[in-house]
């Protein structure tokens, strides 16, 4: 009986000073869940929060159920500390604030 084909994916997470990588091989049709699950990252960085909004997969939204293909780097994203809007906002007031003292 012929061997299952197999596809080659990795697993990341990272945050400023951590990088947690694990590639690895995975039978066809494995999906995101299975990936998480086999790359150890739980076992090895137990404080990154695996949360099934903040996953993708060379930055495009993956689900858990998400089926991989060969070559696949599945992304585990972490919190934003602030908003993005929020985030220009501020820097656009810090802009202003800077023009008028000129």
């Amino acid at each position: 009986m012929p061997e299952p084909s197999r596809i080659r994916v990795s697993v990341v997470h990272a945050e400023p000073g951590q990088v947690f990588r694990a590639a690895f091989e995975l039978p066809e049709g494995a999906t995101v869940a299975e990936a998480i699950n086999c790359s150890g990252v739980r076992a090895q960085r137990p404080d990154v929060q695996i949360d099934a909004d903040r996953l993708g997969i060379f930055s495009r939204k993956a689900t858990l159920e998400t089926v991989l293909r060969d070559g696949d780097r599945v992304e585990i994203y972490r919190a934003l500390r602030i908003d993005p809007k929020e985030a220009r906002r501020r820097r656009a007031n810090g802009r202003q604030s800077a023009n008028k003292r000129e």
